[in-house]
């Protein structure tokens, strides 16, 4: 196995034949670990551990004993007592063991002197072994790579970049509660996530920056969580209180985050609650809301951008917290995410989560390529939402764009659920007709009151009494674009939005100067907006009828209009052979 006329550290790929292939001691829950004793025919050594990425080969490949095999890397570890113990990283199965007529040769054991040639690699960077880099200190540190790293080992060091830094978040469960943040690691040989908890947290979230390179020395490794990660290894990394984390100036050849990008026309076939790699150009978002999360009583802000990439598809992609109220889609940017998960809330949905890494305009040269299709051509076209046309009420705002002739002809709303649509329309008619109503003034109660004729009002809902009240408008109008028209149900936001007054003001003035308010609807009438429609077939006293509602009122952006309009031209156009 180990000619002397090889030097150590040249012994990069080799022949052998598998005498043995033993179960190793399992990781609680984790992938089956097998060991090997391997002969060259002349001498045996029993050293040998097969990575788990490599377990297929057990089951899939012929490895099994007497079979030849050629070891492409691998890499070497030292065990606490001093022991070798040779990682195999690269395998391949040359002949099968029914193809071998039983053992080659008469090999013994592996000589004593010959242990010598397992030996660390002095070469940086390569996976086959470890290297030495300074510290700031100026002392030697021996840096192995991440692809070596497994629960066997106590003492570690590896040199990597931080290419995802997570939030700060709280966890609770049976043992207690603390708080978390989560990084993920890259160095030439792989990449691996590394979690730190509650005193770790204080210590190490302000000191790591991301993108930065450190030494990262001891600490915990377990079996990967695959359901909240998309980084490729079987081990992660939790700190502990001798973890060790050190700036390296040294190393910055080291890569950046690595992507593995899924077109957003593939994401109609991806599973829900994977964790996938999207770019795509923003081309267009919302505006930040706040929302509360029922199961917490948490108020969250939250914002849906709308990607599209080069497959002409677009997709919806919500983001959280900091992120949403960061983000500015206002100049169109490239925006790559690593890690974001899929739902199919309505279509095909995305959503960030705590170990997602956003970028924005990445320097990568996919961004590079999805920038010039879009400023070239990609800016006309109207992209394909694959979030469908049911997505929700916060669906995005500028997806399937309907006429209200062709919402009428496909008949949406009269399915098992509500349809959703966009349109540019004007408001032609205002309905003043009961379209305001004096409501309970508890914050969380819009119940309508009754009023008991003797200074107080009561809400049934509440069951309380009030001496005071709040006005909510529920308004009617009827829009109309160049072809049909519509009657809107247009609630509070909505109807403010039209109205350009507060529901306050106006609840005011329609009590102390009808004519003003009359002013208010008419200065209202033959404006022009950008509304977001629910459309549900509705059963009353065994009566259907398709009931719509304006969901989002926005002023026209007559740029990106024009730009649609330009994309559907010219679609037509090529579907006519024009």
């Amino acid at each position: 196995l180990f000619p002397p006329a090889l030097p150590p550290p040249t012994l990069a790929a080799f022949m052998g034949e598998l005498l043995q292939r033993k179960n190793s001691i399992s990781t609680g829950t984790g992938p089956q670990r097998y060991r090997m004793l391997m002969s060259d025919g002349v001498q045996t050594l029993s050293s040998f551990m097969l990575a788990t990425q490599l377990n297929d080969l057990v089951n899939d490949q012929g490895l099994s004993a007497n079979a030849i095999c050629k070891i492409n890397r691998f890499i070497i570890n030292v065990l606490k007592d001093g022991r070798k113990v040779v990682i195999v990283m690269d395998l391949e199965v040359l002949q099968t063991a029914d193809m071998v007529a039983g053992k080659i040769g008469n090999p013994g054991p592996c000589s004593g002197s010959a242990s010598k040639y397992i030996t660390p690699s002095k070469v940086p960077g390569k996976a086959g072994g470890s290297s030495f880099l300074s510290t700031p200190g100026g002392s030697q540190t021996k840096v192995v790579p991440i692809a070596s790293l497994n629960p066997y080992q106590s003492r570690w060091t590896i040199c990597a970049r931080v290419t995802q830094k997570g939030q700060v978040r709280a966890w609770s469960n049976s043992r207690g509660e603390g708080k978390l943040f989560s990084i993920e690691l890259v160095d030439e040989s792989g990449e691996i996530r590394a979690t730190a908890f509650n005193e770790q947290v204080d210590k190490f979230f302000p000191l790591i920056e991301l993108n930065k390179v450190y030494y990262f020395s001891k600490g915990h490794l377990k079996t990967a969580n695959k359901q909240y990660t998309t980084v490729k290894n079987d081990y992660e990394i939790t700190f502990s209180n001798e973890t060790s984390v050190v700036a390296c100036d040294e190393a910055q050849h080291l890569p950046s985050v690595k992507f593995d990008f899924v077109p957003i026309g593939d994401l109609e076939s991806a599973d829900r609650d994977a964790l996938v790699d999207v770019i795509g150009i923003c081309k267009s978002c919302e505006d930040l809301t706040k929302i509360t999360i029922k199961s917490s009583n948490r108020e969250v802000l939250k914002r849906v951008v709308h990607l599209m990439d080069m497959t002409g598809k677009g997709v919806n992609v919500t983001l959280w917290g900091n992120d949403a109220e960061n983000f500015d889609g206002s100049k169109q940017p490239v925006v790559a995410i690593k890690g974001v998960k899929v739902s199919d809330f309505g279509g095909r949905t995305l959503s960030v989560v705590s170990s997602s890494s956003i970028l924005i305009n990445p320097d990568i040269p996919e961004s590079f390529k999805l920038r010039g299709w879009f400023d070239s051509e990609g800016q006309l076209l109207e992209s394909t939402s694959i979030s469908g046309t049911r997505t929700g009420p916060m669906g995005g705002a500028d997806t399937n764009w309907k006429t209200l002739h062709e919402a009428k002809s496909e008949n949406l709303g009269q399915g098992d659920k509500a349809d959703y649509f966009s349109c540019l329309a004007t408001v032609v008619y205002l309905r003043k007709e009961n379209c305001m109503y004096q409501a309970c003034p508890s914050p969380d109660c819009n119940k309508k009151l009754v009023d008991l004729q003797n200074g107080l009002y009561r809400c049934e809902k509440c069951d309380r009494e009030f001496s005071n009240f709040k006005y909510r408008m529920i308004l009617s109008v009827n829009i109309a674009d160049f072809q049909d028209n519509l009657w809107l149900t247009c609630f509070q936001e909505s109807a403010e939005t039209i109205l350009g007054q507060n529901t306050a003001f106006l609840g005011e003035l329609k009590e102390k100067n009808e004519n003003a308010f009359d002013e208010v609807l008419q200065k209202a009438s033959f404006t022009t907006h950008v509304f977001r429609v629910r459309v549900k077939q509705e059963t009353f006293n065994d009566e259907s009828r398709l009931k719509a509602t304006a969901l989002d009122v926005k002023p026209v952006n007559h740029q990106e209009y024009s730009r649609r309009l330009i994309g559907t031209i010219r679609k037509n156009a090529a579907q006519l052979g024009c």
